[in-house]
């Protein structure tokens, strides 16, 4: 399994930008996750797409950030809009087979990461 971040980039207080994360090497259905780390804070799952299409948000991004997937790409994106300056971290996108939990220890596979600076 490998997944690929990019995207990222600085942007001004209010602004958009949109991730994507492609992944290679899955062979069925699987929960994707995106998470970002804050310097000197742990990993924060933000939002999270299931097998079956279902979506979950972490309330500090509920509104503002949408999870999608194209199954032709193999590709999950992360529409960003109404950035803050507490959105600035590296985010990362990661897989496991069901999204019973947004924990990040519980997923397996995960990207390099891509930075995301809000100022």
């Amino acid at each position: 399994v490998q997944l690929v971040e990019s995207g990222g980039g600085s942007v001004q207080p209010g602004g958009s930008l949109t991730l994507s994360c492609a992944a290679s090497g899955l062979t069925a259905s699987r929960c994707m996750g995106w998470f970002r780390q804050a310097p000197g804070k742990a990993h924060e799952g933000i939002a999270g797409l299931g097998v079956l299409g279902e979506k979950s948000y972490e309330s500090s991004v509920k509104g503002r950030f949408t999870i999608s997937k194209d199954n032709a790409k193999n590709t999950v994106y992360l529409q960003m809009n109404s950035l803050k300056d507490e959105d600035t971290a590296m985010y990362y996108c990661a897989t496991r087979r069901y999204c019973t939990t947004m924990s990040p220890a519980a997923f397996g596979y995960w990207g390099q990461g891509t930075q995301v600076t809000v100022s």
